[in-house]
Parts: C-alpha cells; sequence; structure tokens
C-alpha cells in the first residue's frame, strides 16, 4: 500500500493574498449595498442638475426676457434690487445674461428670487420647499441637512471613490482572460448580472471615478485647494482688500461703470463679462464683482473686481487665468463636475454619468441575491 501524498500547502504570501481579497471583496460588496445607496441617489439627481438651467426656463416662462437693456435701466434696476431686498438678506446677485436674461439673488436657506432686467421687478421666488429642481440641488449638495449632510456627503464620496478603485482591482484579468471578462452574457442570471455590473462599471469607470474625485473636491474644498498649490508650487494668493462700512449710500450706477472700465479693452480684466455681484458683508464696505475671463471654464468665473461703492473706484483686481496651474486646476473642478465645459456633449455625458452608480446598485444587488441564493 503506497501513502497518499499530502496536498501542498500554498505558502504564505499567497494565503496573505487570498485573505486580502476576501477582505476587499467583502467591504466591496457591503459598502456597495449600504453607502452605495446614497451614492446613487445623489448622482441621479446631478442627472437632472446637469439641465438645471433649461429646466428652470421650461418651468417659468416669466424668466424668459430680452437680456438686451441699456447702460441706464441695469443701473436704475440694480439700485431698486439692493435697495429693497439687501436689508432681507440677500448676499449676492448675478447679471443678466443671454443664458440667463434676468437677475438672479441668492438668500439665506437656498432661496433665490428673480428679478426683470430692466426694472428690476420680481417675477419669481424659489425655494427648497416650491421648487423640486431646487430640493434636489439641496439634496445633491448636502443631503436635506446642512453643514452636517455635506460632511456625511464627503464620506459617501470617500467610500464610491473606493469602490470603483477596488472594484477595478478585483476585476483585474490575467492578459489571456481579457476578451472573456469583457464579455457581456444574456444568462444565466448571475453571470449576466455580474457581466454587465462589471462591464459597464469598468467602460464608463473614467467618468464615474471623475464624478466622484470631483464632487468630493468640493466637499473638502480647503484641502483639496491647498494640496493642488502644494504639488505644483503656487505661491500665496492675493488676499482681497478690505474697506470698512460708511453710512453714505452705495453709488450702484457708479459701481457698474468703474466694473465695465475694468473688463474693458485696456481695463485689468480685459475682454471678462460681468456675471455675479458680491453685496458688502457685515461691517465691510466692500463690493465684490465676479468675472469670467474667455478662457475660464467656470460659468460665473473666478476672477475678481473689488470696488469702493462710495466713491466708485476699483481697489484691486484678480486675474484667475494668471493664477498658479494648482489654483486654475481646483477652479476646473466645478465646471468639470457640473458639465459646464465641451458644450453640449460634455453636458449629455456628465448626464449619463449620473445613471451609473444606480446601474451598479442594482446589478450588484441582483448578482449577489442570486449567488447567495445558489
Amino acid at each position: 500500500m503506497t501513502d497518499r501524498q499530502a496536498p501542498a500547502t500554498p505558502p504564505p504570501r499567497t494565503r496573505s493574498r487570498s485573505r486580502s481579497r476576501a477582505i476587499l471583496q467583502w467591504l466591496h460588496l457591503w459598502l456597495g449595498l449600504s453607502l452605495g445607496t446614497a451614492f446613487a441617489l445623489v448622482a441621479l439627481s446631478g442627472t437632472v442638475l446637469a439641465f438645471q438651467r433649461e429646466l428652470a426656463l421650461w418651468a417659468y416662462p416669466q424668466l424668459q426676457r430680452d437680456a438686451a437693456i441699456t447702460p441706464q435701466q441695469r443701473s436704475q434696476a440694480l439700485q431698486r434690487i439692493v435697495g429693497q431686498w439687501q436689508s432681507q438678506g440677500m448676499t449676492s446677485l448675478d447679471l443678466p445674461t443671454t443664458q440667463l436674461p434676468v437677475w438672479q439673488g441668492y438668500f439665506p436657506d437656498n432661496e433665490r428670487r428673480y428679478f426683470d432686467p430692466a426694472s428690476g421687478e420680481l417675477l419669481l421666488t424659489r425655494n427648497t420647499g416650491n421648487d423640486a429642481v431646487l430640493w434636489l440641488r439641496d439634496l445633491h449638495t448636502h443631503l436635506l441637512s446642512g453643514k452636517t449632510g455635506e460632511q456625511v456627503l464627503g464620506v459617501v464620496g470617500l467610500v464610491a471613490v473606493f469602490m470603483l478603485l477596488s472594484g477595478l482591482y478585483l476585476w483585474w484579468p490575467r492578459w489571456s482572460a481579457l476578451a472573456a471578462s469583457l464579455k457581456w452574457y444574456r444568462g444565466p442570471p448571475t453571470r449576466r448580472w455580474l457581466s454587465w455590473h462589471r462591464g459597464l462599471g469598468l467602460w464608463l469607470l473614467p467618468l464615474t471615478l471623475l464624478a466622484a474625485l470631483t464632487g468630493t473636491a468640493m466637499v473638502y474644498d480647503e484641502v483639496a485647494r491647498n494640496a493642488l498649490r502644494a504639488a505644483f508650487g503656487d505661491g500665496k494668493p492675493p488676499k482681497p482688500p478690505k474697506l470698512a462700512a460708511s453710512d453714505q449710500p452705495a453709488d450702484w450706477d457708479a459701481v457698474l461703470r468703474v466694473a465695465d472700465s475694468a473688463v474693458a479693452p485696456g481695463g485689468g480684466l480685459a475682454g471678462a463679462q460681468l456675471r455675479r455681484i458680491g453685496l458688502p458683508k457685515s461691517g465691510s464696505g466692500l463690493v465684490s464683482i465676479r468675472a469670467r475671463m474667455p478662457a475660464e471654464w467656470h460659468p460665473v468665473g473666478r476672477s475678481q473686481v473689488w470696488i469702493d461703492p462710495y466713491r466708485g473706484a476699483v481697489i484691486g483686481a484678480q486675474d484667475a487665468t494668471a493664477q498658479g496651474r494648482g489654483s486654475r486646476s481646483f477652479d476646473a473642478i466645478y465646471p468639470l463636475h457640473g458639465g459646464f465645459v465641451g458644450g453640449r456633449a460634455w453636458q449629455i455625458a456628465i448626464a449619463l454619468t449620473g445613471l451609473v452608480p444606480a446601474f451598479l446598485l442594482v446589478t450588484g444587488f441582483l448578482f449577489w441575491r442570486r449567488r447567495r441564493g445558489r
């Protein structure tokens, strides 16, 4: 009688690798079925928000006005809006543009008011209680819970990045099995759901990962901004000038005139478009106006004009396109995430990317349920 040869024991490194892979699979599964649900809901809301301006103009025909107004009409409208609404909490105001041809005022608690471009008459009030798109925006950015929800959203974003990268690692096949691993199957159910989950997740991984990374970076904006500045060796950014508040009234006609001169040929921001007026904060008299230079991706622009509204004088300006590469890279995060660059094609791509996490959640759940049943 011959002794049977004992099975070979896997080397310690192989056993350790198998345990690590099993732990990673467990984390990928259960994080996907739990926090992955929140990621899917936030991403779905992002699909709608990719078309938020178009939806607003469709839902509220009163916003479809003629933005071609005279400088005098613009000054009078601004004077009326600020005089009536600044004391009621308005913090900033978008100038009329061809994309949104009305004044758009920003108020606390995610409320917005819209005013006629020529007269400054109130046309519409939107908030999270009466507008589905603003409710979805609050869900997308704060999980309907203010700063606390924003921090939770940051954790969800980090988990989403982990799930995407761990899924890539768990999928990574041998070169000989690459073609088979990319194939989509119609059946049996276990193979079908796994192949669909893996296939779409892989093909759209760059876009989904970009959306998760940019969204998380906007939650941890200071960390992301400082990290990019340090990585590219940027210097310290200029600080806005200080201006004490005064009892005399602001001259809004003069504010607009000197802002126009700053973006006119020969001005400090020649070629820029004035986009958003930041009203003076408590204890300060400084008016800041956001401007968009031709090379900027951000829809509002990150360039700034700082104005003394009492004397009607520019006291500082910052060209965002002249910043270091780190700061310019950070300024590109929001336009990439929101679909504001690259025209209609990128807008549609971002909208479709918002559907991917829900697809991965459903197919991953169906695969897990079928395999568990077997």
